[in-house]
């Protein structure tokens, strides 16, 4: 039984950490797509400003989010460095903005070789398009790297 409370407890801290992660997630997700749309209004659309505008728009926010995640959804391990942890975090980053961007290039590529996506609305918003389905990928990434590599372990 008692097991049984102990998993029952773990399971709700787990849920409701899954929940305060998609608060911040998703403040910080406004904040990406916010910077990441505005460089391509500004800029145009080509390969190369959306690129420069995913990578801004994933900078701007990761700062964000390890400064949130660190305060509201994880548990900070005090024997870990904090410049170690921020490494840490950094490089995680840096692997899903390698994801971010291979995804976003890939659902282009998909809209470039499938002709019946050439017009309408899906094809005006292509960009914001792969970055949505890259921000979801990236987000469980995200989630499942942060709780193994940087959140205290019991």
């Amino acid at each position: 039984m008692e097991n049984t409370v102990r998993e029952k407890n773990g399971l709700n801290a787990l849920i409701e950490q899954i929940l305060k992660f998609g608060v911040v997630g998703g403040i910080s997700f406004v904040i990406d797509f916010a910077v990441y749309s505005a460089i391509i209004a500004v800029f145009g659309k080509a390969k190369a400003v959306v690129m420069v505008a995913a990578f801004f728009g994933f900078v701007i926010s990761v700062i964000f989010n390890y400064i949130s995640s660190m305060k509201y959804v994880f548990v900070h391990d005090e024997n870990m460095d904090k410049r170690k942890e921020f490494t840490i975090f950094v490089i995680l980053s840096v692997i899903g903005l390698g994801l971010n961007e291979a995804i976003i290039m890939g659902v282009l590529h998909i809209y470039d070789m499938v002709s019946f996506l050439h017009s309408g609305i899906i094809w005006t918003y292509k960009e914001q398009i792969g970055k949505i389905i890259a921000t979801g990928i990236v987000m469980i990434y995200n989630f499942i790297t942060r709780k193994i590599f940087i959140e205290k372990k019991d």
